[in-house]
């Protein structure tokens, strides 16, 4: 069971909701620390307070991990979404853990997440247009997907598990869990793509091969991230020591020469480098900036919290034509 551990940060938290996916994990986890006499996980409970019996069932997760001798903490959503209650939870939720994880100085929140989680992924964000990285598999080591926890990242070590196994093997083991009921809420997209499931299997599009396809375009991904910093090791150097205003320096040639995906690949990676961003700009914005570097006579502009100008004389690094990236100055007067 080392695989548990197998690229995160130890000693970890575990996301527990009372569903049979977080309850095996939970099981799991907690077993191979015994094993292994590793530092016992924190359990960390959401109460999104959206039904009435979700307070009961919080507290039925946290009698499951106390039952296993594990410290347990129950984080509450004090203001509920009225509208897009979906992305507004989600939202709540890690970042009501990740506070959590900060408090007690934990780097990696551990998830439940099975190889029918990674196929409705893939199916709802094929459904909203998302290219490959958003068809891209959910990584089983990931970085956390709010951009004020740079230090923080998910692990999910059940992507290559089957809803129904775990739950087969928790009935082996006599382990009971709880069936939210807004797993079969229709207001949900991921409840509509759920239902979906059994027609999509007998038309050869099981869970198994939906999750395949999201591999294979994680490892096209992969492919393209490695050619990119081969564009940006040629492309790129730090701006000198003694600079007035540290950031980086770019050839915008390469970037203009590479293949069009390379080439907003890397603008979109220097911009999350000097930003701190975990996600990558609007791609409409991106593609925009990218078009006029790759014009020539590049006057400058902002985008995603940094400022892209031609470099001063000091500094062109690549000749007249070199562009400096810096963090964007706060205008004057904002707070």
């Amino acid at each position: 069971m080392e695989e548990f551990a197998a690229g995160g940060a130890w000693p970890g938290a575990v996301a527990v909701s009372g569903g049979g996916d977080s309850i095996a994990l939970l099981q799991l986890i907690a077993r191979w620390t015994k094993q292994t006499k590793k530092t016992a996980p924190l359990a960390l409970v959401v109460d999104h307070g959206l039904r009435p019996e979700s307070t009961k069932q919080a507290r039925g997760a946290v009698k499951a991990a106390q039952a296993l001798g594990l410290e347990a903490m129950v984080l509450r959503w004090r203001d509920p979404a009225r509208s897009g209650i979906e992305a507004a939870a989600r939202e709540a939720r890690y970042r009501l853990m990740g506070d959590a994880l900060r408090k007690k100085n934990l780097a990696t929140l551990y998830l439940g997440h099975t190889e029918d989680d990674q196929a409705e992924t893939f199916l709802l964000r094929l459904a909203r247009g998302s290219g490959l990285d958003g068809l891209s598999a959910m990584r089983a080591l990931a970085p956390w997907p709010l951009p004020d926890f740079p230090h923080l990242s998910l692990a999910r070590p059940l992507l290559g598990f089957r809803r129904e196994e775990l739950r087969a093997w928790l009935k082996t083991k006599k382990l009971d869990w709880l069936e939210d009921p807004m797993n079969a809420d229709p207001r949900f997209d991921r409840v509509k793509i759920r239902r979906l499931a059994p027609a999509l299997a007998e038309a050869g599009l099981s869970s198994g091969r939906i999750a395949l396809a999201a591999r294979h375009m994680a490892a096209a991904r992969e492919a393209l991230e490695l050619v990119t910093a081969a564009v940006l090791e040629r492309a790129v150097r730090p701006t000198p020591a003694d600079s007035r205003q540290p950031g980086l320096l770019l050839d915008p040639a390469p970037l203009a020469a590479a293949p069009r995906e390379l080439g907003l690949r890397a603008l979109a990676a220097l911009l999350q480098l000097v930003s701190g961003a975990t996600y990558r700009p609007r791609f409409a914005a991106l593609e925009r900036l990218h078009g006029q570097i790759a014009q020539g006579g590049f006057a400058g502009a902002t985008l995603a919290g940094c400022a892209l100008r031609p470099a001063p004389a000091g500094e062109r690094l690549f000749g007249p034509g070199t562009l400096k990236i810096t963090s964007e100055m706060p205008r004057k007067g904002s707070v």
